[in-house]
């Protein structure tokens, strides 16, 4: 198992955006609308999501940790908020505030200038309580592998029927 560095956390975050972006601009809605059924999400539902933790969570807590406020207390972060903040925009408009808010997100860690101490400092958590800056940092870049799948997923069953009996070596269309 890979052991914890900025750097290579880095990678992913700076890739995810061109990911997103190669796999989902200007492809039909078929792919994109339809969700797993129930509550689940959309692809364009997850692109939101993606979005509204960019621009209220990461950065706001990593800041909070590095601050010298007494309470380091994290706002709750709204899961849903992609419902109403999403309406109305396209995908490519979603890829796009991705894009410029992770860039932003980027800018501001790498003047953080966070060194390896500060990898040690805590937050506290509204459901978990204390964590450190080092498992935040760690969470963002799964929350971004996580959300890929997903959405990887999410895509793959819209040919669930169609894929005949090769559905026995895909594991994607199991879960």
């Amino acid at each position: 198992m890979m052991q914890f560095t900025l750097d290579k956390s880095i990678q992913i975050l700076e890739r995810t955006p061109a990911a997103l972006r190669n796999l989902l601009d200007g492809i039909s809605e078929d792919w994109t609308t339809p969700n797993e059924g129930g509550e689940t999400w959309s692809v364009f539902d997850v692109m939101g999501h993606l979005i509204h933790a960019e621009q209220t969570d990461w950065m706001n807590r990593i800041q909070l940790i590095l601050s010298s406020e007494p309470d380091k207390t994290f706002q709750p972060l709204d899961r849903f908020a992609q419902f109403t903040n999403s309406k109305g925009k396209s995908l490519t408009q979603l890829l796009t505030e991705f894009q410029d808010a992770r860039k932003k997100n980027l800018n501001t860690m790498a003047m953080l200038n966070i060194s390896g101490h500060q990898l040690a400092l805590t937050g506290k958590h509204p459901a978990f309580g204390e964590v450190t800056l080092k498992q935040l940092i760690a969470t963002w870049v799964a929350h971004d592998l996580n959300h890929l799948s997903q959405i990887s997923r999410v895509m793959a069953k819209q040919y669930q029927a169609e894929v005949g009996p090769w559905i026995e070596y895909l594991r994607i269309l199991k879960s």
